[in-house]
């Protein structure tokens, strides 16, 4: 039996998949980048968060029978409401096998896998294959832009993505927007390139960027140094998915364009 480091676990979550649910974020990430918005979730290790109101310890242990149990006995509410139970972090493919024995633990819930794709491929796939909708996290599809603000190759995760898309697996993709960064022309229209058109795509997310996220930062002893101007407006033209007939909302409100569009009309 599988044990996993779990940041934190929400209920009655609205935004991370269909109905109600319940979200479990495990701890680590392989990504470094520069806008994360949970660092806590960053280090594959407990940690000590410090704040005015007191210090609190970000992750612990559960056994998958242990988290398994407890997402059970919320079932009848999540069912009820179409829901079920999200895997985001982090990355939670960086604990693979837990997250995969407390899938096949909790059926039939309905499971979403939130996840940036970067994993190998034999693990994508075993994951995947166990969820019923995928969030596919892209932010750049440059290769030298993804290494300058995540740290990290974006090779294995387009590649996931390829795999994703001919799999008949339904998926979103999920954009987070930073200015100047994910935002630009060019990397937008890239990621309609990519996405629009795949059979299995419910949709596309965008998500505005968090500009209260570097207070986190301090309370875990770690420094926040973006790379560009948190202050610059977001661009939200959004035409090449339009354009494209693809469906795209912005969660979240916006004054700039509609909550949710079909290019399709």
């Amino acid at each position: 039996m599988q044990d996993g480091l779990v940041a934190d676990i929400r209920d009655f979550t609205l935004h991370d998949g269909p109905g109600i649910r319940t979200t479990v974020f495990l701890k680590g990430c392989p990504l470094r980048c520069q806008w994360c918005h949970n660092p806590e979730m960053i280090s594959c290790e407990p940690q000590c968060m410090r704040s005015p109101a007191g210090d609190r310890t970000v992750g612990r242990w559960y056994s998958a029978f242990d988290l398994a149990s407890m997402l059970l006995s919320q079932a009848e509410i999540l069912r009820a409401s179409g829901g079920g139970v999200t895997f985001s972090g982090g990355e939670p493919l960086m604990q693979s096998q837990f997250v995969a024995e407390v899938i096949e633990r909790i059926r039939p819930l309905h499971v979403v896998l939130d996840t940036s794709g970067y994993a190998s491929p034999e693990v994508f796939r075993h994951v995947a294959s166990l969820a019923n909708l995928i969030y596919f996290d892209l932010k750049l599809i440059d290769p030298e832009e993804h290494r300058r603000y995540t740290d990290a190759d974006n090779r294995v995760i387009l590649e996931n993505y390829r795999w994703l898309a001919a799999s008949g697996i339904p998926f979103v993709a999920r954009v987070p927007l930073v200015p100047g960064v994910t935002d630009t022309p060019q990397n937008l229209e890239r990621i309609a390139e990519t996405v629009c058109g795949s059979p299995n795509l419910q949709g596309v997310e965008f998500l505005p960027y968090n500009r209260a996220a570097g207070g986190k930062y301090a309370a875990l002893s770690m420094e926040f140094r973006p790379a560009y101007d948190q202050k610059r407006a977001l661009n939200l033209d959004f035409r090449a998915f339009a354009e494209r007939g693809c469906r795209f909302r912005i969660l979240g409100p916006s004054p700039a364009v509609p909550a949710e569009h079909s290019g399709d009309g």
